[in-house]
């Protein structure tokens, strides 16, 4: 499960990497360094944060090629989309739906207490593409003014734990985090939920 999930992750999230070359209109090179960025950063952390033995990337180097071949593939191919940002957005929305669980999963698999699961579920789904956007000077979408992102991780990550604490199978509540995590960060690209931001007001005298 964890490596069908990571392997998920890397895939869609090396595609919206290579999304995000394609717009800063970088050469080959540099749209396999973004996609790669992007799809094993959230991993990566997690992985050196919890010192698992090897970070799951170089434990199994055949998941870059799961990094390499979206890149090249949408080196040849973007041109043929008609709107390159709303394919990166709702291809992020679900790279951030799987590497939520994938994150959650592999803290569950280490016998991490319920904060530590959650953040690394948050960390996995939401710094690889923080990375992608600030490497290539794009306003992370992570940061976009009220926008749910890293919201919908955290609540993702807190469905799993709470249907764990319930009883559930373990890859009932992986399902359970990742359809919660889609479905918020769906709906705030299909309906604009949005949180509330902070307005600077004059200080009373």
């Amino acid at each position: 499960m964890i490596a069908a999930l990571d392997m998920a992750s890397v895939f869609i999230f090396a595609l919206t990497g290579a999304l995000v070359a394609s717009r800063a209109q970088l050469d080959i090179v540099g749209f396999l360094f973004v996609a790669s960025l992007t799809a094993v950063g959230g991993g990566t952390l997690r992985d050196v944060l919890l010192n698992r033995d090897a970070v799951f990337w170089v434990a199994d180097p055949a998941i870059l090629w799961a990094a390499a071949i979206p890149a090249v593939l949408v080196f040849f191919t973007a041109h043929l989309l008609e709107s390159r940002l709303t394919v990166l957005t709702w291809l992020d929305a679900c790279a951030l739906a799987v590497a939520v669980p994938a994150g959650v999963a592999v803290a569950l698999s280490l016998g991490q207490p319920a904060g530590v699961i959650l953040i690394m579920g948050v960390s996995t789904g939401c710094f690889g593409g923080l990375m992608r956007d600030v490497v290539c000077n794009e306003v992370p979408l992570v940061l976009k003014q009220g926008e749910l992102y890293v919201t919908c991780a955290f609540a993702g990550a807190g469905a799993a734990i709470i249907a764990l604490q319930f009883g559930l199978d373990e890859q009932l509540g992986l399902i359970l985090c990742g359809l919660t995590t889609l479905a918020l960060r769906a709906g705030s690209l299909a309906f604009g939920w949005r949180l509330p931001v902070y307005k600077a007001r004059a200080p009373r005298r």
